[in-house]
């Protein structure tokens, strides 16, 4: 059977968060979560999490940014990039850093 999951983001304009929220659709058989062994929040919050660490793996949202959609302190997005085997450092240059600290 194929599921329906709905995935909320912020949208962000001038490095701030806007109030308006959007949302991804995403179709998926039933046992990819079961394959998983989560539930649907928890499938859900798998598929966000790991979205914004690719993301920031390549060098598309700053950790600061990726922190903030996900709840999360900067600290704590940074320690959750090991779950993940991506380094903190990344392939990121002097002004990507420079934008991390000041997102921070």
């Amino acid at each position: 059977m194929i599921k329906n999951m709905r995935v909320q983001y912020y949208t962000i304009e001038n490095k701030s968060f806007n109030r308006m929220k959007g949302i991804i659709n995403i179709e998926y058989p039933e046992s990819l979560a079961n394959t998983l062994r989560l539930s649907g929040k928890d499938f859900e919050l798998e598929m966000k999490m790991s979205s914004l660490v690719k993301l920031y793996e390549l060098g598309k949202v700053s950790s600061g940014v990726a922190a903030r959609v996900l709840g999360l302190s900067r600290l704590d997005f940074l320690d959750l990039l090991a779950k993940y085997n991506v380094s903190v450092l990344g392939g990121y240059d002097a002004d990507d850093l420079n934008e991390d600290i000041a997102n921070a």
